[in-house]
């Protein structure tokens, strides 16, 4: 057992020692927490619940976080034995006010610590759009993956780099331009709670004691009166509310970015000797398989060990040739989405969009029941298309009622294969 347990020491001193990433840099003097994972924030008001859950079930061992206001909230979490502290100033906050005025930008910036790589969609930075990469080649091989995504408002990298619209901008005056997030332990009190803490507990702490003292003092003696109980009324009947099935859609476009994330991790694994399979993101996973060519099962648990991701599961076949794991996916947070279209309506648009942009698309108008025995109406759709999820976010969410239920990327092909429905009235 001691054994064990010193190979499991060994191995994460290992993991720490071989890690591509940094998590902080210096600015003009100012020392800034980079390499956050982020996540949408829906209740800025009280966003600790969201953060606590976030910590437990997507980053496990976060005991930090920060928080970006703004047009569309967000949290960012991080493990404080990678080196995080309490009170350090968060890089991605202090850029994306900066440039606030942009919705939609992705840069990379050259560091003493290294190359700084951050995106932001739509105003939203993505799980991986703040990552401080330690090799010059990771960095430059994550901008160029996302260059080909359309629509960006700034694209800004080293000028050494010499990519064409791309532009150099002073990080040290615009992180200064910046809103000052800062680090801050997930588990404290803090705030409105504290203060409520020691309000209430005065509060009740006087009730008892005035309580006290009336029974024991101030009370007279009162004997017992007997009242007679009134024969009970008859149940009301209850009216059973409908169970609305787009009141909680899972968030298409955070859906859609976190597949995005997902399939470019696991296409980065590639273990000697063995073929990669389609990837598949469906519930919240992303699952794929790799088939043995001419490969060993030590080189494949390998490479899974040194992608540096975290599985919630994987197996090789019993005959040893096939391997599969699946990478669990932030939780795609529900939102309330009404549909707005007849399925009449919604078709002619739909036929009509993908017939301007020459892709074929699959219809179909099917029903559903509810848990309740509730009838709601669907269009239903399919589609293959070499863009990526990205790219879609706008043009399908403009749409309400729209559920995406399956995405799947094929390696060798390239091809992006969506289902889905939209709601209908």
């Amino acid at each position: 057992m001691l054994e064990e347990a010193k190979l499991l020491d060994d191995d994460v001193e290992s993991a720490a020692a071989k890690r591509t990433w940094g998590t902080k840099l210096t600015a003009g003097g100012v020392s800034y927490a980079t390499s956050l994972f982020w996540q949408p924030l829906q209740n800025a008001s009280d966003p600790f619940q969201e953060v606590e859950e976030a910590s437990a079930g997507v980053l496990e061992g976060a005991d930090l976080f920060c928080i970006k206001s703004g047009k569309a909230p967000q949290f960012g979490i991080c493990v404080s034995a990678e080196g995080y502290k309490s009170g350090e100033n968060v890089a991605a906050v202090a850029l994306a006010t900066a440039l606030s005025d942009i919705s939609s930008f992705i840069a990379v910036f050259k560091t003493n610590e290294g190359w700084w790589y951050t995106c932001v969609r739509n105003d939203i930075i993505l799980s991986d759009g703040d990552m401080l990469f330690l090799t010059e080649q990771e960095a430059k091989d994550q901008f160029m993956s996302m260059l080909a995504v359309p629509d960006w408002g700034k694209k800004i990298a080293p000028k050494d780099w010499a990519i064409e619209d791309t532009e150099e901008i002073d990080l040290t005056e615009t992180l200064s331009r910046g809103a000052k997030s800062r680090l801050q332990k997930i588990k404290a009190l803090r705030g409105g709670k504290l203060l409520a803490v020691v309000v209430v507990s005065a509060v009740v702490g006087i009730w008892l004691i005035s309580m006290l003292i009336d029974k024991l003092f101030l009370t007279p003696t009162v004997r017992p009166m007997v009242v007679p109980v009134k024969p009970k009324a008859a149940p009301m009947a209850i009216q059973r509310p409908k169970e609305y099935p787009w009141n909680s859609v899972p968030n298409p476009i955070l859906f859609m970015q976190n597949c995005y994330n997902g399939v470019v991790s696991l296409s980065k694994i590639m273990p000697p000797g063995w073929m990669a399979g389609p990837i598949v993101c469906k519930d919240d996973q992303a699952g794929t398989t790799w088939t043995r060519d001419v490969g060993q099962i030590s080189w494949a648990k390998k490479a899974l060990r040194e992608s540096g991701l975290t599985f919630s599961g994987y197996n090789f076949a019993s005959d040893g040739n096939t391997l599969t794991a699946a990478l669990l996916l932030p939780k795609s947070v529900a939102q309330v989405s009404p549909p707005e279209r007849t399925a009449v309506a919604l078709q002619e648009e739909l036929n009509d969009l993908f017939q301007k942009i020459g892709i074929q698309v699959t219809l179909s108008e099917q029903k559903i029941t509810s848990s309740k025995f509730d009838e709601y109406q669907i269009v239903g759709f399919s589609l293959d298309s070499t863009y990526n999820p990205l790219v879609w976010t706008d043009l399908l969410t403009k749409y309400s009622g729209l559920e995406i239920k399956l995405i799947t990327y094929t390696p060798q092909t390239k091809i992006w294969h969506y289902e889905g429905v939209f709601y209908v009235l």
